[in-house]
This record gives C-alpha cells, sequence and structure tokens, in this order.
C-alpha cells in the first residue's frame, strides 16, 4: 500500500538545504503561520517574506510543483483536512471505500500509518524524550482535548507509577492558570493535539514556554498551531476508513516511551511498583485468585 502523501511543509523541510538564502527566507516565512502564510496571492506571499515574486515562483518549482497555483491547491487541500468534522470524514471515506470488510480496510489504514510514522519517527528526538520524562527532577504536566484527554490520562496513569512529580490537567481551560503558575523551568508540558485543533491549547503552550517550561507534543501529519512553541513534536499519521481519527499509533508511540522511561529507571520504578502493590493490597482493591 502507498504512504501517506507528504504534506507541503515536509517538503519544504526536506528540501530546505538546497534552497537559496532568499529562497530559506521564503521558507521560513511559509512555515511560521503555515498552512494559513501560502494562501494569498503571489505579491502578498512575497511581500510577507521580504522576497521577490520570482523567488517564490522559483522555489515552488524547486519543491517539485509545476507553478504556484498547485502549491496553493495543496495547501488548500491540507487546511480543509485539518478542518474535517467526523461526518465529512465519514462521508468522504464511504464514497471511496472498497468492498473489503472494514476490518481489512482498517487494518490496512493502520498499517500504512504505522510505516509513514516510524518512516518520520527521529530516534534520536524520541531518546531525548524519553531521557526528559526520566529525570526526576521535572515534573510533568499532561493535557488533551475533547477525544485525546483519554490518550493523555492514560500516558498519566502510567507514568504516575513509574515517577512522582506528575500531574494530569483537566479539560477545562479555566484551571490550567494555576498548573502554569507551579511549573519551574524545565518542567514539562506533554500536549495532545490532533486536527479540529483545540483553540485554548495554544494559549496553555505559549505561557507554558513563557515560564521557562519545556513542551512535548503528540500531532497529526498536520501538525497542531502548538508545534510554534514545542520543543519536540510527534506527528502522527491518523487516518482511517472511518468518522473518527485512528489514535492506534499515537497510542504505539506513548506505550514505547512508556517502556523506554522504565526501562531507565528500572531500580526506583521497581520499588514504586512494590508499594503500590502493597497499597492495593490493603485496599483490596484486585481480587485475589482463590476468592
Amino acid at each position: 500500500m502507498p504512504t501517506t502523501p507528504r504534506t507541503v511543509s515536509d517538503v519544504i523541510r526536506a528540501r530546505y538545504d538546497a534552497l537559496t538564502r532568499a529562497e530559506k527566507r521564503l521558507a521560513e516565512s511559509l512555515l511560521e503561520n503555515y498552512p494559513v502564510s501560502g494562501l494569498g496571492s503571489i505579491t502578498a506571499v512575497a511581500e510577507s517574506a521580504g522576497v521577490s515574486t520570482p523567488t517564490v515562483a522559483r522555489m515552488v518549482q524547486k519543491l517539485g510543483y509545476k507553478g504556484y497555483p498547485e502549491f496553493q491547491a495543496n495547501l488548500r487541500s491540507e487546511l480543509e483536512e485539518t478542518l474535517s468534522n467526523p461526518i465529512a470524514k465519514h462521508d468522504r471515506w464511504t464514497a471511496s471505500a472498497p468492498n473489503a470488510h472494514v476490518l481489512n480496510r482498517f487494518a490496512d489504514a493502520i498499517m500504512a500509518n504505522m510505516r509513514q510514522t516510524l518512516s518520520d519517527l527521529d530516534p534520536q528526538s524520541f531518546d531525548e524524550v524519553a531521557a526528559l520524562l526520566s529525570d526526576r527532577k521535572r515534573s510533568v504536566h499532561f493535557v488533551g482535548g475533547r477525544i485525546t484527554g483519554a490518550l493523555a490520562e492514560y500516558f498519566f496513569t502510567h507514568m504516575q507509577v513509574i515517577r512522582p512529580n506528575t500531574m494530569l490537567m483537566s479539560s477545562g481551560a479555566r484551571t490550567w492558570p494555576q498548573y502554569v503558575l507551579n511549573m519551574n523551568a524545565g518542567d514539562l508540558l506533554v500536549v495532545f493535539d490532533i486536527r479540529r485543533y483545540e483553540t485554548e491549547m495554544i494559549k496553555l503552550a505559549e505561557m507554558t514556554k513563557s515560564r521557562g517550561g519545556t513542551i512535548i507534543l503528540f500531532t497529526d501529519q498536520w501538525n497542531s498551531p502548538v508545534a510554534k512553541f514545542a520543543h519536540h513534536i510527534f506527528r502522527i499519521q491518523i487516518e482511517a476508513p472511518s468518522a473518527w481519527d485512528s489514535s492506534v499509533v499515537t497510542l504505539f508511540v506513548v506505550e514505547a516511551l512508556i517502556e523506554a522511561v522504565q526501562s531507565t529507571t528500572w531500580d526506583e520504578t521497581r520499588e514504586r511498583m512494590k508499594t503500590l502493590e502493597g497499597l492495593f493490597q490493603q485496599t483490596r482493591l484486585f481480587r485475589k485468585p482463590n476468592e
């Protein structure tokens, strides 16, 4: 199965080193407020970047597009994808759905998502995030949106066992200033934000960065606006033949990070687990085999 097409931002980043100085300035301008920054006229885009219109025309062709109209068409298509609501997604998938059983269609989509995500994921960045999460001197805050809040809670529940100073932030933005108030420089904020990006997340990221916090973002292939404040970004393929986006690959990356942190700090984690098991026995939370 072919991999998911790359976004325009992927193409820009992949070919950035081959661009001229003026083209690099244009590329940086386009990525600054992506994808909206590329939706104006060629003259407006050139003026915004401080380059000439021929520079814009040359760069889009160097990126592999036939011309500026095709370049913009790709940007508009991406913008439509990020704004897709569940009904629109369902209708789009249904119109092109193959006759294969839904299990096969889902399996094919998820495996394609996994392959593309892993091909784009930088192992060094993954290791750096695992090291940050293992650092007991840093507190870790987790937050997600209406759907991704479940992923944030799942991550938090495991990390709470592995290490101290972990907090799950509520989905209500009214409580966020109190959490930010107690963040110190270097503390971590783990954000889950996928398309139909939640407007309040970017304000939380901005406040956290202003306090010296380090932001780890889990997002989709189109990139949440939170990315402009994030220090580490996991861009994960989420498309599925459904009205809903898939969380399978996101959960895979989360569980891999949990294992990486757990292995790095196993001696301390094991002692915490022993203590926790004793507490479970006191509360009789779990049923014993002979009961």
